[in-house]
């Protein structure tokens, strides 16, 4: 498969709801694709969908390998930061903290990170994964300026590196981003 994520023909039903039909989505290395619409219109759905989570109703989705950020830290809450991310991630455990400037959090338990800094660190959970494909569900919730700015850099350097980012957000997310609007 050369696309990091191949969606073809995708419908999606959740509690007798049709939240999309006949939706084709295609990541290649360094694309990204920022997937709007009002609540509801299945923007979470599809970023499930996408990491395996949910089985379309109709279609089929192919996808390289992938980390997920979602509304789970997906962190055991009483590590060590730097333990607690050591679980997931391969070599690039140094470099995601150094993006998400958390090095001085590192000996800090997962319990005790505010709300931003337990965003930045499920943001550099997936950077250390090492996926090729990351699936953001509503990555700026949480963050500040300076977080943001930290997720900007990190989504351009992962990109830049061949990797690709699916993002639902209601936020508008800066740099070069196709746009995917569900219930328009």
């Amino acid at each position: 498969m050369s696309a990091l994520l191949c969606g073809e023909g995708l419908a999606l039903v959740r509690g007798g709801r049709l939240l999309f039909e006949e939706l084709d989505v295609r990541l290649a290395a360094g694309d990204a694709l920022h997937v709007t619409g009002p609540n509801g219109s299945g923007k979470s759905s599809l970023i499930r969908l996408a990491a395996g989570l949910l089985k379309p109703s109709t279609g089929r989705v192919m996808r390289a390998d992938a980390a997920l950020a979602d509304e789970g830290l997906a962190l055991d809450r009483e590590l060590s930061l730097a333990r607690a991310l050591a679980f997931w991630a391969g070599p690039q455990l140094a470099q995601a903290l150094t993006a998400f400037e958390l090095e001085e959090l590192a000996e800090v338990p997962v319990r005790l990170l505010s709300t931003g800094q337990a965003k930045r660190a499920q943001l550099a959970r997936v950077h250390a994964s090492g996926a090729p494909l990351w699936l953001l569900d509503e990555p700026l919730n949480g963050l500040d300026r300076k977080g943001v700015g930290e997720l900007d850099r990190a989504i351009a350097a992962h990109r830049s590196n061949g990797g690709a980012v699916l993002a639902a957000s209601h936020m508008p997310l800066t740099g070069d981003w196709r746009s995917l609007e569900l219930g328009a």
